[in-house]
């Protein structure tokens, strides 16, 4: 059984009787031997007759307080750990105060980790304490006592927001707005604002509390709350069947062409830029307004329902003498579906027009007449019946008779040259001359009352998770474990993964080592690898391999999956620690050397192997370092080539531009990518053309795609030929052209690179381009390819044995001045 609690009462004044009750089947037990024992406390509950709709309780995860939470990292590394406690304290000072606003508010006493599951149909509950005098405070301890009290919700305290939020993973999800029609269009906006979407959408029920509630009627929930047993109103939901509802989005823009003569009362928009139930403009709205204004001025002559209805017939009797709004056609222009229909306006003498997306209005009237128009009226039929009402037919209205009906369209516009009262939803204003737009938005998903011959709308089924895979290792987990941001960018993508969201942890780890062991793909995972939950909390936490079993995978993941790998090697991130990197042994430079120099490379990845289907490598044989970097063979520029999807990293570019190879290379052994660019576009194959660092040239044209080499920056639309060009590197443009450089390939002015280089008086490197442009291409000229390149590696040996003179005669001339 659930948890017990005890209940007195006493009858008549005799002894007292003990009952022990259930806070969550409420069944009750009499407190004797016979009747309740200790064997029934190990009974699992069955949540009595809501079980389907109510949130089960191992679905709450209660969270450590603020700073409270026991962390499960070894204290292993306190160097690295207090250099990045530095970091976040100088970074944190910055906007400390505002940080802990948001903390405060983004903090959670608990989290939701709902069981996929078919059979429960969560249903949480918002109140608006406020609507209906006291009927909301009642009602809202009456569903915490029926129900978990997680899944009720007052909207005074902070909105809806946060309860959509905590169950947005629940499967099945719906919603029971309490309160007026305004109660459900603030949920209905709540979700639409909601990043990422909850998919899918939930079902939104209204229990209606006040006065109006012309959607409750609409969807068959009466007009409002008249103490029905809670039980009763809970069965009718979990049994409702779902409809959708048309929702239109009005917008308004200023009619600049007419003065604005209520400068002080008008406004530049309407209340609302949303319709769900109706939208009208002329002496309907003028009325509400006025009661309004009147209400809020004096709000205790105001507190009976009568009282209020009285008003309203006092000012729609004001209205029928004076006649402010007779000549309404002459104020507005009405175009609906691109037919103007002003002229039938002003021959119906329209005192009001009404856009009705749902047959009530103003309390429990129907103002469409069902006879008129091709198609029957309907909320899901994306059509918006238009209404000309009269100062006469306002009041008539009660009785059952109907408007002018004007037209069904799908999109209306209407043109105002003056300040004309309008209402959406109940919510009135003055608004500015404006032109108003108006088309459908979406169509939301609702509860209605089943009724017999009403289809019911098939909610998509629980959708597969599509996540990316980010590996970490420790010495990253160790340092960034608070701050989600960093982990992310440090992670290592190891590709993505499409899976039910109903497997549990053991599930996906069996397939993630299915898919490990098939693929030789580059990084490889060792077999001492767990999840990390980076959901439950405001830290990222491991899960214990002897808890998967527990777990399901939308409990950790979103739409990243992390995963945190013992044996993976850590590059760090920072600039001071990047550079650390130059500190091998002179014995490993001269061997990292002399590898490059022979073309041998790490394992690497094609960019269609990232994605989980894990294709297998075809090894090439080895070949000369001439073949493959000078043969035109496509075999040769698809060896080795690394992934666009590699982690990027500003220490590549560092690397390029100081030429330090070993760092490049070390960086690049890790899984950082060799096409990261910064602001500007620029890539570290740009740098080292522009520094003239050739092994670093070289280096890359052998790991890197030809999407790379011919990657263009943002600022000046240059290739890495345009700037070898352009600094009259002819040994780089070499190189490059060998590569599969464009040289055809124009810039942002529209130079090509021997253009380039022809402007930059270049003329060796622009002449070579042009030979290269006529016949470097051609099969038969390779030799004569070939022998340039020979030339060039005289001309470095010139150089280079130039050099050495030049500081022979310096160091002489040295000694002589001595």
């Amino acid at each position: 059984m659930a948890e017990k609690q005890a209940v007195q009462g006493k009858l008549f004044g005799s002894k007292e009787i003990v009952a022990l009750s259930c806070a969550w089947c409420h069944e009750v037990y009499h407190n004797k031997e016979s009747c309740f024992n200790q064997s029934k406390i190990g009974e699992i509950c069955t949540l009595g007759n809501y079980a389907p709709i109510i949130v089960p309780p191992s679905w709450i995860v209660k969270l450590p307080s603020k700073g409270n939470f026991k962390s499960s990292i070894r204290v292993n590394n306190k160097n690295n750990a207090s250099n990045a406690n530095k970091k976040m304290k100088n970074t944190n000072k910055r906007n400390k105060q505002q940080q802990q606003k948001e903390e405060r508010k983004e903090h959670r006493a608990f989290i939701v980790k709902p069981i996929p599951s078919t059979e429960v149909i969560p249903v949480i509950v918002f109140i608006n304490p406020k609507s209906g005098g006291n009927q909301g405070v009642k009602l809202l301890g009456k569903f915490q006592q029926l129900l978990n009290p997680r899944q009720v919700f007052d909207l005074t305290q902070g909105g809806p927001k946060m309860g959509l939020e905590l169950f947005r993973k629940a499967p099945n999800l719906r919603v029971l707005a309490c309160g007026g029609d305004g109660t459900v269009g603030w949920v209905l906006s709540i979700l639409d604002q909601l990043n990422p979407p909850i998919v899918p959408v939930p079902a939104v029920g209204v229990l209606p509390l006040g006065t109006g509630n012309d959607l409750a009627r609409a969807l068959g929930w009466g007009g409002g709350y008249t103490d029905e047993p809670i039980g009763k109103i809970l069965r009718e939901i979990g049994m409702s069947q779902c409809v959708l509802m048309d929702r239109w989005r009005l917008r308004v823009t200023p009619n600049e062409d007419v003065a604005d003569d209520q400068v002080d009362k008008s406004k530049d928009n309407v209340p609302l830029n949303v319709i769900n139930n109706y939208f009208s403009f002329g002496v309907d709205a003028h009325i509400a307004l006025e009661f309004h204004e009147a209400r809020e001025a004096h709000p205790e002559k105001f507190n009976s329902r009568l009282r209020n209805k009285m008003y309203y017939g006092q000012m729609g009797g004001k209205d029928l003498i004076l006649r402010q709004y007779r000549n309404l056609s002459q104020w507005v222009t009405l175009e609906c579906d691109g037919t103007d229909y002003t002229a039938k306006l002003k021959d119906a003498g329209c005192h009001a027009v009404l856009f009705l997306n749902i047959p009530s209005y103003g309390g429990g009237t129907h103002p469409w007449n069902d006879s008129f128009g091709q198609t029957k009226a309907a909320i899901d039929d994306g059509l918006m019946e238009v209404v000309g009402l009269t100062t006469y037919q306002l009041p008539m209205l009660q009785a059952g008779m109907h408007g002018t009906c004007i037209c069904q369209c799908r999109t209306a516009r209407i043109v105002t040259n003056r300040t004309i009262p309008m209402q959406v939803d109940g919510e009135a204003c003055r608004v500015k001359p404006s032109i108003i737009e108006m088309e459908l938005l979406n169509k939301a998903v609702m509860l209605a009352k089943r009724k017999q011959g009403r289809a019911d709308v098939q909610v998509n089924p629980l959708e597969k998770l599509q996540l990316i895979i980010l590996r970490l290792s420790m010495d990253q987990y160790e340092r960034y474990h608070y701050d989600k941001d960093m982990l992310r960018k440090v992670a290592n993508k190891l590709g993505r993964i499409e899976i039910e969201s109903q497997c549990d942890l053991e599930q996906v780890r069996n397939m993630l080592n299915a898919k490990f062991e098939e693929s030789i793909a580059y990084p490889r995972v060792s077999q001492d690898w767990c999840f990390i939950d980076c959901c439950t909390a405001e830290h990222y936490f491991r899960i214990d391999r002897a808890q998967e079993h527990l777990h399901y995978i939308c409990d950790i993941a979103v739409d990243e999956l992390y995963i945190l790998d013992h044996e993976a090697a850590t590059m760090p991130q920072t600039p001071d620690q990047e550079r650390s990197f130059a500190a091998y042994s002179q014995r490993q430079t001269q061997n990292d050397r002399r590898n490059i120099e022979h073309g041998e490379r790490s394992g690497s990845t094609d960019d269609d192997e990232l994605e989980m289907g894990f294709r297998s490598i075809k090894v090439q044989k080895w070949k000369s370092r001439e073949d493959r970097l000078f043969s035109f063979n496509e075999e040769v520029f698809g060896y080795g080539f690394s992934s666009v999807l590699e982690q990027t990293s500003d220490a590549v570019l560092l690397a390029a531009q100081s030429g330090d190879l070993l760092m490049l290379r070390a960086l690049h052994e890790q899984g950082y990518s060799l096409q990261s660019a910064n602001k500007k576009g620029q890539t570290a194959l740009h740098f080292a053309c522009k520094y003239n660092h050739k092994d670093i040239v070289k280096y890359i044209i052998l790991r890197a795609s030809r999407r790379l080499i011919n990657m263009a920056d943002k600022e000046r639309g240059q290739t890495a030929l345009h700037v070898a060009a352009e600094h009259g590197r002819r040994d780089i443009s070499v190189m490059l052209v060998a590569a599969g450089a464009n040289i055809e390939a124009r810039d942002l002015s529209g130079n090509t690179p021997m253009m380039t280089a022809f402007n930059k008086e270049f003329y060796e490197v622009a002449t070579y381009l042009e030979l290269g442009n006529n016949d470097i291409n051609t099969p038969d000229k390779n030799q004569q390819h070939t022998q340039y390149i020979l030339i060039v590696d005289k001309l470095e040996l010139y150089d280079d044995n130039r050099k050495n003179n030049n500081n022979n005669n310096n160091n002489n001339s040295n000694k002589q001045n001595k």
